[in-house]
């Protein structure tokens, strides 16, 4: 198998490692609100895989770690539905102050 050197914790460290990294550089980089936001939840993905990894280092897993990211993608599914929500309340704005200044 291919991960025979390494074990499957420092893969799943790498993977949330290198989603936080595309998701920054998203971040930085895009200037669209919407991306935006995808690359902040790619962040968060990232974070969440981490946890996880890292509650499964030891034999028994610890269910604190398990518990927090439950919560925390609780929490995320809310803030983006609520960033959502602003950004399209933003672009309409956008849309009606337009409208306005042709006429």
């Amino acid at each position: 198998m291919i991960f025979n050197s390494i074990n499957m914790v420092t893969c799943y460290l790498a993977l949330g490692i290198a989603l936080i990294s595309l998701g920054l550089h998203g971040l930085i980089s895009l200037h669209d609100p919407i991306r935006r936001l995808i690359a902040v939840n790619i962040m968060g993905s990232g974070t969440f895989l981490i946890m996880v990894a890292l509650a499964r280092r030891e034999e028994t897993p610890d269910p604190l770690l398990h518990a927090l990211v439950v919560t925390g993608l609780v929490v995320a599914i809310s803030a983006t539905a609520f960033a959502l929500r602003l950004i399209t309340a933003g672009t309409q704005d956008e849309i009606v102050s337009s409208d306005k200044s042709d006429t």
